[in-house]
């Protein structure tokens, strides 16, 4: 048991390392403001068990907090600057939804054109949600044909569409997964199942074509559009 632990643990410490090389390089202040908040909480704590004659619980206490302020400050910063990377480039709603947690299915790539524009899956106990990325006007065409797709498969089924970008109507990428599990929940577990194997029974684009997880290098040559 001992030497499991062992392994893991610097598993553990090369990913944290290789994070904050990652975050560094997009966020360069992230070392200093993660310390920054460490060295306040805990002085504040420590400050206030002195004040109340408690310092080695409250510096015990402070130091737990200051670690905790710290990993969570350091973690949303990292995520803050992954987005940044993966922001405009194809594929970066697929990596996104691929992790948006329990309870989701999700499939890249059902519908795709020449240009790049691409539509992606997710099927949860909201419905089904189509997310499209690329030249909006475009995004909007490939929604239109999916929905009509999904419609005459599952027509008890909501279906909700996002356009992923920066401007009116669309959802940034660091939103994304936060709007899908703000979607109301009006599916049971069961019926969710159900959907989801009459998806796959359908198939989609992209079912014979290996396709890699994360954004997709931007000299990858796309099918031409259905």
């Amino acid at each position: 048991m001992a030497r499991k632990e062992t392994s893991e643990n610097p598993g553990r410490l090369k990913q944290i390392a290789l994070t904050y090389r990652m975050t560094k390089k997009v966020d360069s202040k992230v070392g200093l403001v993660v310390a920054a908040v460490g060295i306040v909480t805990f002085g504040v704590l420590l400050a206030i068990g002195f004040w109340i004659d408690h310092p080695v619980y409250l510096g015990i206490l402070g130091f737990l907090l200051a670690f905790l302020a710290m990993a969570i400050v350091f973690g949303r910063r990292a995520e803050r600057a992954a987005f940044g990377q993966m922001e405009g480039q194809p594929g970066a709603a697929a990596a996104v939804l691929d992790n948006i947690g329990r309870g989701w299915t999700t499939t890249p790539a059902v519908a795709m054109n020449r240009s790049q524009d691409v539509v992606h899956r997710a099927v949860g106990k909201a419905g089904i949600v189509l997310v499209a990325e690329g030249n909006p006007n475009r995004a909007k065409g490939l929604l239109a044909a999916e929905k009509k797709r999904m419609a005459r498969i599952v027509a008890d089924v909501p279906v909700h569409d996002v356009i992923v970008g920066d401007g009116e109507g669309q959802v940034p990428l660091k939103k994304l997964r936060t709007t899908l599990l703000k979607l109301p929940r009006v599916l049971p577990g069961a019926q969710v199942t159900v959907v989801n194997d009459r998806l796959r029974a359908l198939g989609d684009l992209m079912s014979n074509m290996p396709i890699p997880k994360g954004p997709m290098p931007k000299g990858m040559r796309m099918p031409k559009g259905r």
